[in-house]
């Protein structure tokens, strides 16, 4: 048996702050960074999860457009969906390297 895929959490906390950063913590507060790295774990793990359950990256992005404009409360900026979109992308070409068997985060 193989073992099974590993995400490492460094490179989806790097994803969140370097490309979502829906708060904008990196610009106005980049210690934000160390102070609270897995500010944005929880929502980029959900979006891996739909990934691996087969879910469309529109559906994904729209799953982290509406987190920033409602859970968050941050409304929608012009690059809302933008930003949505290419985490989702660079979500993606990391999960294509590992195509089977469930998950682990590391």
């Amino acid at each position: 048996m193989s073992k099974p895929p590993t995400i490492e959490l460094s490179w989806l906390r790097e994803i969140g702050w370097s490309t979502w950063d829906s708060i904008g913590l990196e610009e106005i507060a980049p210690d934000w960074r160390d102070a609270a790295p897995d500010e944005y774990d929880s929502y980029l793990l959900h979006v891996v999860s739909l990934l691996r359950k087969g879910r469309s990256d529109v559906e994904c992005v729209d799953y982290l457009v509406r987190i920033e404009a409602e859970h968050m409360g941050m409304g929608t900026s012009p690059t809302s969906r933008s930003r949505a979109s290419e985490t989702v992308a660079s979500i993606r070409r990391y999960l294509d390297e590992f195509p089977d068997g469930p998950l682990r985060v590391r």
